[in-house]
């Protein structure tokens, strides 16, 4: 059950802050407000802003046709503003704001905020893994059952995903986010800790991810498709 105030008919100035947990176990979604020229930066960089955002958008499409159905308590986690009519309906999802000043601080604070709400088990994940799919996230859950730690790395060095039990807050600090260091600093912080690893995939950052996959160059125009 949600409890939120309204601006106008499509943003709120309160979270959805009251539910009944359905489960023990939490999946948290990162997404960044799609927005022209403030989303996929580094891929616009070759696309352009319009054709970045249009991506965007069919990659929240994607995360969300395969959380929605997901056994789990789900919770989305806005980076600028909590939009009340949009993609993430709130028969399925809980609507959150991110906190905090930097992707670190702000994982960390949605982590203890749903630990604090009483789940045993929380995955957080963002919105722009085209290669991620119901059964790899409901393996992951699986996966945390006998770890305290589950991690799925990503092509570029980072993560796609992280699973936890509890906060761990070494995991969110000192590290030079956005970079091939972060896997590898975070793995660095978990010797004391039973870790898990997933298979590594490839989240969409650059035009480099995704220029071998076709279904991606129907959002390019005529002009870029010799990119």
């Amino acid at each position: 059950m949600g409890v939120f105030t309204t601006n106008d008919n499509n943003s709120m100035d309160m979270e959805t802050d009251f539910w009944f947990p359905t489960s023990k176990k939490a999946l948290i979604i990162f997404t960044r407000n799609p927005e022209l020229g403030k989303c996929k930066t580094r891929l616009a960089a070759t696309v352009g802003d319009e054709s970045a955002l249009r991506i965007y958008n069919f990659l929240l499409k994607h995360t969300v046709s395969i959380t929605q159905e997901l056994q789990v308590d789900k919770f989305v986690f806005y980076s600028n503003e909590i939009r009340k009519d949009d993609l993430w309906k709130t028969t399925h999802y809980h609507k959150k704001l991110q906190r905090g000043e930097d992707l670190g601080a702000r994982m960390m604070h949605a982590f203890q905020e749903i630990f604090d709400s009483g789940y045993k088990q929380a995955i957080i994940i963002g919105s722009d893994l085209y290669d991620l799919d119901s059964e790899a996230i409901t393996d992951a859950f699986k996966v945390l059952d006998t770890s305290e730690v589950v991690l799925g790395p990503a092509a570029d060095g980072g993560y796609y995903l992280l699973g936890l039990k509890k906060v761990i807050p070494q995991l969110f600090r000192s590290k030079e986010w956005g970079t091939e260091t972060v896997l590898k600093d975070t793995l660095a912080d978990l010797v004391a800790e039973e870790v898990a690893l997933l298979p590594e995939k490839n989240d969409v950052d650059r035009w480099e991810d995704i220029e071998h996959l076709a279904i991606f160059q129907q959002f390019l125009t005529p002009d870029q498709k010799s990119i």
